[in-house]
């Protein structure tokens, strides 16, 4: 009989429990940090704990490629969105980073308050002209102070095998900032699916792509970025869905 239902089910427990206890302990010390580490003691230390406890019981390795890609300054990340996991992985692979997130996560109780303290960019998904002007002025503001911005640009975690289209919110900031977009694509759905909570042990590959920048100026250049970066996630995804691993 297999273990890993079992296994599985720890880690839930696990997950759970360490972060309602993280969360109290991050809401009484990190209000008198500094950003940057306080990003470091709520977020990195407690996603990386996160990642561990997947490896450890769930068997989720992984595997980093492309990390010569990686601008010196931060820019703006857009990441291919399949499950939960590369979620905690790019939250405590880059440091200090500020995510797109949907409001209504800063009203659960603890951790919605914890998260408040790390200058999320929280827009109201039913208002989506409010958001890109919220993207745009807080993204910004984030990118100023030496923060990573993280966007999701299909918006929402997309089953295996379905590609999405790709907001042009996290290409316009880039674009205005006059930064790179850095796009990672990876295959943790076929590990770590959509729906449900099975999950099957395996190598989660992460390809980090290469700093693109802006070829033009205006919309012109926003939508031509936008579509660059979201045709090279698209077939590394492809190739890593099928093949497993990229090529050299």
């Amino acid at each position: 009989m297999s273990l890993l239902p079992l296994r599985i089910a720890l880690f839930y427990f696990l997950l759970a429990f360490t972060a309602f206890a993280w969360c109290l302990v991050s809401l009484v010390c990190a209000p008198f940090m500094t950003f940057r580490p306080r990003y470091r003691f709520v977020v990195q230390n407690w996603c990386r704990c996160a990642v561990w406890l997947a490896k450890t019981l769930v068997g989720l390795r992984y595997e980093v490629h492309g990390t010569e890609n990686i601008p010196t300054r931060p820019c703006v990340i857009l990441a291919k969105h399949q499950s939960t996991w590369e979620t905690f992985f790019l939250s405590a692979y880059f440091e200090p980073l500020t995510q797109v997130l949907k409001r209504e996560l800063l009203r659960v109780p603890f951790f919605g308050w914890a998260i408040m303290l790390l200058k999320p960019i929280a827009i109201d998904r039913d208002n989506p002209k409010a958001a890109l002007r919220q993207v745009a002025k807080q993204g910004h503001e984030r990118l100023e102070q030496g923060a990573w911005v993280l966007i999701f640009p299909e918006g929402t975690r997309v089953p295996v095998g379905q590609p999405a289209k790709f907001s042009r919110s996290g290409a316009s900031l880039a674009v205005n900032a006059g930064l790179p977009v850095l796009p990672i694509a990876h295959n943790a759905g076929m590990f770590w699916p959509k729906a449900g909570w099975g999950k099957r042990p395996g190598t989660i590959q992460v390809v980090i792509g290469p700093a693109m920048y802006a070829e033009s100026e205006g919309p012109r250049a926003v939508a031509e970025l936008n579509q660059r970066a979201e045709d090279w996630v698209n077939a590394q995804v492809s190739q890593l869905e099928t093949q497993g691993r990229p090529t050299p």
